[in-house]
């Protein structure tokens, strides 16, 4: 998350989860520079790790920048120095001097009972962003619909769907390249629409991060009151319940949320694996695929990217409570690659969704299948249609040759048959082709 420099006011959770998501190295930094109001030479900076520890400090140093902790510059001899960033700084220091405002407390066990247990809580989870993502892809497909008002979810369909007229919608390659992703960068997706639509909403996007990233701090599986709540903060809770982010629960006299695993995964780095997908794909020599989920997701995936022409799957064989299996086919790839999608793109998905058992091969997917994808596709790429213009008749061999040299002049000379005086142009220069042969007449 970057925050430019000109924001006057950091708030304590944003402190917090800046610290929290810095390498070792990188918070020792901040530290250090805490009361140092000058810029700092690069090569000074160098000499405050030994040199073995060399790449650990420019990994350091480029997340500070990349999270505008470090404010980096160009002194007059043209060498790079960097400095805290001056609001971050006075923020930390009275943190660290005053404190900040005290964690929100969990309730006491004897008030909440029966709560979820940790496995269970997890499968509510994945049971509700599956049903999202469900939603979100193909709405006709979900049995029981979440509580998700139509404008925003098409603010989060509208990179990930196109739909021309009556058609159907239709998934885009950003919505493929949407489905690669881990559960983790689907999150902060999703949650990046949300926050950016939030003027529309009419909902203060500062107060929005700083409640979202306080979210991310609370405990998994712990209850959190509601009614510790503003009615802000409320509204947006009974969003992230439909999301899976927290579960609602509501007792005899108290009503509390309890924060799930994807709610943490807030203040994780978009490279933590811990939350990867797991792969259920198989892929066969023989160009059969196997596909091995209860997931209804899952399946309707495959559906759907074969019934729009998008997917690698071209024809669902036979259908088993655990198992899909299908074929590669040509047509479907074709369709596939029609529709914006290349054949890295399906190949990469085949890898990252492998299942276990074929997950550690090397190569997960066998070479003869993904050397075929990208023959097919490069089948398609063999042949480049280009709008233009065809010219006969020339009254003259003068006329022709000087119709040639027009349209060579502009670039648009595409080809040219000298002994019968034809040729052809590009769209683009056709103009001027046509108002030279008017002017010799």
């Amino acid at each position: 998350m970057k925050m430019d420099s000109s924001v006057k006011l950091f708030s304590d959770t944003y402190i917090s989860y800046n610290i929290r998501s810095l390498p070792p190295l990188a918070k020792k930094y901040v530290l250090q520079m805490l009361h140092i109001d000058v810029q700092v030479a690069a090569k000074l900076l160098e000499e405050w790790v030994l040199p073995d520890g060399a790449s650990k400090h420019r990994v350091a140093v480029d997340r500070l920048v990349q999270l505008r902790v470090f404010l980096e510059a160009v002194d007059r001899k043209n060498e790079k120095t960097y400095k805290l960033n001056t609001t971050f700084q006075r923020s930390l220091q009275k943190l660290l001097v005053q404190g900040g405002t005290l964690p929100r407390e969990s309730m006491p066990s004897n008030i909440t009972v029966r709560l979820p247990t940790l496995e269970d809580l997890e499968a509510y989870a994945l049971q509700q962003w599956e049903c999202f993502l469900l939603q979100l892809i193909s709405p006709s497909h979900v049995e029981k619909p979440l509580n998700i008002s139509s404008s925003l979810m098409k603010v989060f369909q509208r990179r990930l769907l196109s739909q021309r007229d009556k058609e159907a919608p239709k998934l885009t390659e950003s919505g493929f390249q949407f489905l690669l992703m881990d559960t983790n960068a689907q999150l902060w997706y999703i949650i990046r629409e949300y926050i950016s639509n939030s003027e529309e909403r009419g909902v203060d996007a500062a107060e929005l991060i700083s409640f979202m990233l306080e979210l991310s701090f609370h405990v998994i599986g712990e209850a959190y009151n509601i009614n510790t709540l503003t009615d802000f903060q409320r509204n947006i809770v009974k969003d992230l319940a439909d999301l899976g982010l927290v579960k609602l629960q509501q007792g005899r006299k108290e009503s509390w949320f309890i924060p799930t695993k994807l709610a943490t995964n807030l203040s994780m780095s978009l490279a933590d694996s811990s939350s990867r997908k797991q792969g259920f794909v198989v892929v066969e020599t023989n160009f059969r695929v196997y596909a091995y989920s209860t997931s209804k997701l899952h399946c309707e995936i495959l559906r759907l990217f074969s019934s729009l022409g998008t997917c690698d799957v071209s024809r669902v064989e036979y259908q088993l409570p655990n198992l899909i299996v299908g074929a590669i086919t040509k047509e479907s790839l074709y369709n596939a690659f029609e529709n914006g999608i290349t054949a890295e793109q399906i190949i990469s998905f085949l890898q990252q969704n492998a299942h276990p058992r074929v997950a550690e091969r090397i190569p997960s997917v066998p070479e003869n299948v993904t050397d075929q994808i990208r023959l097919w596709e490069g089948d398609l790429n063999r042949v480049e249609m280009t709008e233009a213009y065809y010219y006969d008749e020339f009254p003259s061999r003068d006329v022709f040759e000087g119709a040639c040299d027009c349209a060579r002049e502009w670039n648009g000379l595409l080809w040219e048959d000298s002994k019968k005086m034809h040729m052809v142009v590009k769209t683009e220069v056709h103009t001027y082709v046509r108002d030279f042969l008017r002017r010799q007449k």
